[in-house]
């Protein structure tokens, strides 16, 4: 079983960063890929980033070049460092784990909020 705690949202100006962190806990490896979703206001949750190796990241279109994921195997730490943040990205933040290879992801944290003011 592995649990995910998100830290690091809160209220920030347009224009701010904030850097997300994905601690986990139990059987994590470098056999998985970790990623951080995103729901915002009235829309799905989308998939924004995802590691899979140090050389091998996804970003979606909406956020490359203003976010950074990154992974500590040491820390069982996963982050999302975010620049340039702006109004529309005001969401609710997910870490998200699984297995390489396997299609859905299995592990979820609890979510963590980030508001940009304008």
């Amino acid at each position: 079983q592995v649990q995910l705690v998100e830290s690091g949202g809160g209220l920030v100006q347009a224009g701010g960063s904030l850097r997300l962190s994905c601690a986990a806990s139990g059987r994590t490896s470098s056999d998985y890929v970790m990623a951080w979703h995103r729901q915002r206001p009235g829309l799905e949750r989308e998939l924004i980033a995802a590691v899979y190796t140090a050389s091998s990241k996804y970003y979606a279109d909406s956020v490359k070049g203003r976010v950074t994921i990154s992974r500590d195997l040491a820390k069982n730490t996963a982050y999302l460092q975010m620049n340039s943040l702006q109004p529309e990205d005001t969401a609710v933040y997910y870490c998200a784990a699984k297995r390489r290879g396997e299609q859905r992801y299995t592990y979820w944290g609890q979510g963590t909020q980030v508001t940009v003011s304008s």
